[in-house]
C-alpha cells in the first residue's frame, strides 16, 4: 500500500488547456453565451480532470462508509446504535434512503464496513481494523496508524473501483452519532466555537444540544488535537466513517476523478482532504447545503458553494446521489447539444 504522501503526490493540477478547449466548445453551443450558468463551470472543470473519459454518459458510484463511535455513549444520539448495522444491511438489500436515490439516476451504491460495531455482514465489503471508534470524550477516537491504514484503504478501494470503470465517485456515511465527531473536527480545523457547529443530527431533542456541546467540547479539551495536521484530528476527535471519506476523497484526486460531496460529514471530511493536499480541492464537488448547524461555517473554510438546497440532513450520501443528476445534466450538456456552426444560427446577427 503506498504512503500518505505518495497518495498526496498522485494528485495533479486540473488541465487548463483542455479546460480552455472545454469553454470554447460551450460557448459555440445552441445557446446564448453563459446562458446555462454553474453548469457550463462544472462541464469545464470536469474537462480538465486527467481521469475522466470524454464527457459523456459517465459511470457513477456512491462509497458509504459505515462505523460504529464510542462517543454514542455520552448520549449524544437518539437512535439505538444498532440502527448503523441495521440500516448497512438495508443499504445492502438497496432500500435505503441513498439507494433509493441513486438508483433514480443510474448511480450504484458501495457500502464498506469500517468500524461497525458487531459481526461483519454478508456480503459487505470490510476495511475495518476496530469494531467502532473509542469514545472521543475520553481519549482518541483511534490510534494514528488506525487513521493512516484506513485512510491508504480507502483510497486504494477508489483506484479499484476507476479500474472497474467507476469514473464519478460520491461520498457517503453512516454511522449513529457521527455528528458529534464531526463537529469536534470541523471546530478545530476551522478555528470556530462548537457553538458554532454542534446541531441536533438526527433529530436529537432540544434540550439535549447543549450536552452534546459539551460533549464537543470535553473531546477537544481531553485530546488536543493539532488543527496543522489533519490526521491527527481525524485520529483524535474523528471516526472511522469520517477517516474512510477522507481516504475517497483524495484517492478521486489521485486518480483524476471528480468526488461528488455529500453534507455536514462530507465537509468535515473534505476540510481534512483539503489541508492534506490542497489540490484536491478541484476535484470535488459540493452536492447540496445541509441543514445541520454549521453547514456555512464548513464550507465557507472550504470555498465552495453547493448546486441544491432542499434541507436534507439524511446523510448516507443521500444528497451526492442527488449531486450525481446535475453532473449527468453538464456531460449531456456538453457532449449531447447542437453546435452554433451547424445550426443555421447566428446570435451575433
Amino acid at each position: 500500500m503506498q504512503s500518505i504522501e505518495a497518495l498526496v503526490a498522485a494528485i495533479a493540477p486540473l488541465d487548463a488547456e483542455k479546460m480552455a478547449q472545454a469553454a470554447q466548445h460551450i460557448d459555440g453551443l445552441v445557446k446564448p453565451l453563459n446562458s446555462l450558468g454553474r453548469l457550463e463551470a462544472l462541464a469545464i472543470q470536469l474537462a480538465g480532470m486527467r481521469g475522466l473519459p470524454p464527457l459523456g454518459d459517465l459511470a457513477k458510484e456512491i462509497i458509504v462508509m459505515c462505523a460504529d463511535h464510542g462517543v454514542y455513549q455520552e448520549g449524544v444520539a437518539l437512535a439505538p446504535q444498532a440502527v448503523t448495522r441495521l440500516q448497512a444491511q438495508n443499504m445492502l438489500n438497496g432500500s435505503s434512503g441513498v439507494c433509493v436515490l441513486a438508483k433514480s439516476n443510474q448511480t450504484t451504491v458501495l457500502p464498506v464496513d469500517v468500524g461497525i460495531n458487531g459481526d461483519p455482514l454478508d456480503g459487505m465489503l470490510s476495511l475495518k481494523v476496530a469494531r467502532g471508534s473509542d469514545n472521543i470524550a475520553v481519549g482518541p477516537a483511534m490510534r494514528r496508524e488506525q487513521a493512516e491504514q484506513i485512510l491508504l484503504a480507502s483510497a486504494e478501494l477508489v483506484k479499484q473501483r476507476a479500474a472497474a470503470g467507476i469514473a464519478v465517485l460520491g461520498t457517503g456515511e453512516l454511522g449513529m452519532a457521527n455528528t458529534t465527531p464531526a463537529s469536534a473536527m470541523i471546530s478545530v480545523l476551522c478555528g470556530c466555537d462548537p457553538h458554532e457547529v454542534v446541531g441536533h443530527g438526527a433529530n436529537l431533542p432540544p434540550e439535549r444540544l447543549q450536552h452534546k456541546e459539551a460533549i464537543v467540547r470535553q473531546a477537544i479539551r481531553v485530546n488536543q488535537p493539532n488543527p496543522a495536521d489533519a490526521l491527527d484530528v481525524l485520529a483524535k476527535v474523528g471516526g472511522y466513517d469520517l477517516v474512510g471519506m477522507t481516504g475517497v476523497i483524495l484517492g478521486a484526486g489521485a486518480c483524476g476523478l471528480p468526488v461528488v460531496l455529500d453534507g455536514f460529514l462530507s465537509y468535515a471530511s473534505a476540510i481534512a482532504a483539503c489541508q492534506i493536499a490542497p489540490a484536491v480541492k478541484h476535484y470535488c464537488i459540493p452536492s447540496h447545503f445541509s441543514a445541520e448547524k454549521g453547514s456555512q461555517r464548513a464550507l465557507e473554510h472550504l470555498g465552495l458553494q453547493p448546486y441544491l438546497w432542499l434541507d436534507l440532513r439524511l446523510g448516507e450520501g443521500s444528497g451526492a446521489a442527488l449531486g450525481m443528476s446535475i453532473v449527468s445534466a453538464a456531460c449531456a450538456m456538453y457532449s449531447q447539444m447542437g453546435v452554433l456552426a451547424h445550426s443555421g444560427i447566428d446570435l451575433k446577427a
